[in-house]
Protein backbone atom coordinates (compact mmCIF):
# COMPACT_ATOMS: atom_id res chain seq x y z
CA UNK A 1 0.00 0.00 0.00
CA UNK A 2 2.93 2.00 1.04
CA UNK A 3 4.33 1.19 -2.89
CA UNK A 4 1.20 2.50 -3.97
CA UNK A 5 1.21 5.91 -2.42
CA UNK A 6 4.63 6.60 -3.13
CA UNK A 7 4.25 5.87 -6.96
CA UNK A 8 1.34 8.36 -6.84
CA UNK A 9 2.92 11.03 -5.22
CA UNK A 10 6.18 10.31 -7.44
CA UNK A 11 3.91 10.53 -11.14
CA UNK A 12 1.84 13.62 -9.48
CA UNK A 13 5.15 15.32 -8.79
CA UNK A 14 6.74 14.51 -12.41
CA UNK A 15 3.76 15.91 -14.04
CA UNK A 16 3.79 18.75 -12.22
CA UNK A 17 8.12 19.28 -13.12
CA UNK A 18 7.05 18.95 -16.16
CA UNK A 19 4.34 21.09 -16.89
CA UNK A 20 6.32 24.05 -14.82
CA UNK A 21 8.19 25.74 -17.00
CA UNK A 22 12.42 25.84 -16.86
CA UNK A 23 14.32 28.12 -14.71
CA UNK A 24 14.94 31.17 -16.57
CA UNK A 25 12.36 31.04 -19.58
CA UNK A 26 9.66 33.50 -20.08
CA UNK A 27 6.14 32.11 -20.00
CA UNK A 28 4.36 33.05 -22.89
CA UNK A 29 2.01 35.73 -22.02
CA UNK A 30 -2.05 34.57 -22.01
CA UNK A 31 -3.79 36.30 -25.09
CA UNK A 32 -6.34 38.90 -24.03
CA UNK A 33 -10.08 38.42 -24.95
CA UNK A 34 -10.60 41.06 -28.20
CA UNK A 35 -13.12 43.24 -26.09
CA UNK A 36 -16.72 43.28 -27.90
CA UNK A 37 -17.46 46.14 -29.83
CA UNK A 38 -20.31 48.95 -28.65
CA UNK A 39 -23.42 49.12 -30.72
CA UNK A 40 -25.04 52.15 -30.67
CA UNK A 41 -27.28 51.94 -32.58
CA UNK A 42 -29.23 49.08 -30.47
CA UNK A 43 -28.65 51.63 -27.21
CA UNK A 44 -31.38 53.47 -26.48
CA UNK A 45 -30.85 57.49 -26.13
CA UNK A 46 -31.04 58.94 -22.90
CA UNK A 47 -34.84 59.47 -21.29
CA UNK A 48 -33.84 63.13 -21.45
CA UNK A 49 -30.98 65.33 -23.31
CA UNK A 50 -28.39 67.11 -21.73
CA UNK A 51 -28.78 70.39 -20.27
CA UNK A 52 -29.59 73.33 -22.96
CA UNK A 53 -30.19 70.95 -26.28
CA UNK A 54 -34.15 70.94 -25.73
CA UNK A 55 -35.40 74.21 -27.15
CA UNK A 56 -38.55 74.51 -29.08
CA UNK A 57 -40.12 77.30 -30.93
CA UNK A 58 -43.64 76.95 -31.21
CA UNK A 59 -45.82 79.05 -33.81
CA UNK A 60 -49.79 78.92 -33.56
CA UNK A 61 -52.32 80.58 -35.87
CA UNK A 62 -56.32 80.40 -36.47
CA UNK A 63 -56.71 78.90 -33.35
CA UNK A 64 -59.67 81.22 -32.49
CA UNK A 65 -58.20 82.68 -29.85
CA UNK A 66 -56.13 86.12 -30.48
CA UNK A 67 -54.87 85.05 -26.84
CA UNK A 68 -53.23 81.76 -27.58
CA UNK A 69 -52.04 82.43 -31.33
CA UNK A 70 -48.75 83.83 -31.06
CA UNK A 71 -45.21 82.68 -31.71
CA UNK A 72 -43.99 81.04 -28.24
CA UNK A 73 -40.47 79.45 -26.66
CA UNK A 74 -40.12 76.45 -24.78
CA UNK A 75 -36.70 75.72 -23.28
CA UNK A 76 -36.70 71.86 -20.89
CA UNK A 77 -34.16 71.21 -18.68
CA UNK A 78 -33.79 73.44 -17.15
CA UNK A 79 -37.56 74.60 -18.09
CA UNK A 80 -38.02 77.99 -19.55
CA UNK A 81 -38.86 80.12 -22.42
CA UNK A 82 -42.22 82.08 -22.83
CA UNK A 83 -44.80 79.45 -23.08
CA UNK A 84 -47.66 79.73 -20.95
CA UNK A 85 -47.57 76.00 -19.27
CA UNK A 86 -43.51 74.85 -20.20
CA UNK A 87 -43.61 73.24 -17.41
CA UNK A 88 -46.39 71.13 -17.72
CA UNK A 89 -45.04 71.03 -21.61
CA UNK A 90 -42.23 69.71 -20.64
CA UNK A 91 -43.36 67.24 -18.58
CA UNK A 92 -45.53 65.89 -21.82
CA UNK A 93 -42.87 65.57 -23.68
CA UNK A 94 -40.67 64.05 -21.48
CA UNK A 95 -43.55 61.46 -21.19
CA UNK A 96 -43.53 60.72 -24.85
CA UNK A 97 -39.94 60.16 -25.45
CA UNK A 98 -39.77 56.65 -26.51
CA UNK A 99 -36.89 55.13 -28.50
CA UNK A 100 -37.21 55.11 -31.92
CA UNK A 101 -40.06 56.96 -32.05
CA UNK A 102 -40.75 60.87 -32.24
CA UNK A 103 -43.71 62.78 -30.57
CA UNK A 104 -43.58 64.92 -33.61
CA UNK A 105 -43.96 62.14 -36.35
CA UNK A 106 -46.58 62.68 -39.04
CA UNK A 107 -49.83 60.78 -39.41
CA UNK A 108 -48.78 57.47 -41.50
CA UNK A 109 -49.30 58.74 -45.11
CA UNK A 110 -51.95 55.75 -45.62
CA UNK A 111 -53.13 55.91 -42.22
CA UNK A 112 -57.44 55.49 -42.51
CA UNK A 113 -58.41 58.57 -40.75
CA UNK A 114 -62.24 59.66 -40.12
CA UNK A 115 -63.20 62.54 -42.45
CA UNK A 116 -63.75 64.93 -39.02
CA UNK A 117 -62.61 68.57 -39.33
CA UNK A 118 -61.18 69.85 -36.34
CA UNK A 119 -61.08 73.84 -37.18
CA UNK A 120 -58.32 75.79 -39.11
CA UNK A 121 -55.70 75.47 -36.61
CA UNK A 122 -52.30 75.34 -37.24
CA UNK A 123 -49.50 75.30 -35.48
CA UNK A 124 -45.40 74.29 -36.70
CA UNK A 125 -42.42 73.39 -33.69
CA UNK A 126 -39.11 73.85 -34.42
CA UNK A 127 -35.67 73.95 -32.82
CA UNK A 128 -33.91 70.48 -30.73
CA UNK A 129 -35.73 67.95 -28.99
CA UNK A 130 -33.71 64.92 -27.66
CA UNK A 131 -30.75 65.92 -29.46
CA UNK A 132 -32.70 65.60 -32.96
CA UNK A 133 -33.71 68.37 -34.91
CA UNK A 134 -37.67 69.12 -34.90
CA UNK A 135 -39.67 70.67 -37.84
CA UNK A 136 -43.09 69.46 -37.40
CA UNK A 137 -46.58 70.58 -38.77
CA UNK A 138 -49.59 70.47 -37.18
CA UNK A 139 -53.02 70.70 -38.36
CA UNK A 140 -56.56 69.29 -37.58
CA UNK A 141 -58.25 68.67 -40.84
CA UNK A 142 -59.03 65.11 -40.07
CA UNK A 143 -59.59 62.65 -36.91
CA UNK A 144 -55.66 61.48 -37.17
CA UNK A 145 -53.91 65.08 -37.29
CA UNK A 146 -56.55 65.88 -34.50
CA UNK A 147 -55.31 62.98 -32.47
CA UNK A 148 -52.03 63.87 -33.04
CA UNK A 149 -52.56 67.90 -32.19
CA UNK A 150 -54.19 66.47 -28.78
CA UNK A 151 -51.40 64.17 -27.52
CA UNK A 152 -49.36 67.16 -27.49
CA UNK A 153 -51.70 68.97 -25.26
CA UNK A 154 -50.09 70.89 -23.22
CA UNK A 155 -47.81 71.87 -25.79
CA UNK A 156 -50.21 72.80 -28.34
CA UNK A 157 -53.16 74.73 -27.03
CA UNK A 158 -56.65 73.48 -26.77
CA UNK A 159 -58.00 73.95 -30.09
CA UNK A 160 -61.35 73.50 -32.27
CA UNK A 161 -63.95 74.82 -34.71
Amino acid sequence: MLRRRLTLVTLSAAAAFAAAPAAGAVAAPMPHPMPLPVLRSFMPPPAVAPSGEDRLTITISNSGNRAVDGRYSLDCHPTGGTHRQARAACDRLDEMVRWGESPFAPVEPRANCTMMYGGPSTARITGTWAGRPVDARFDRRNGCEIARWNRLRPVLPEAGV
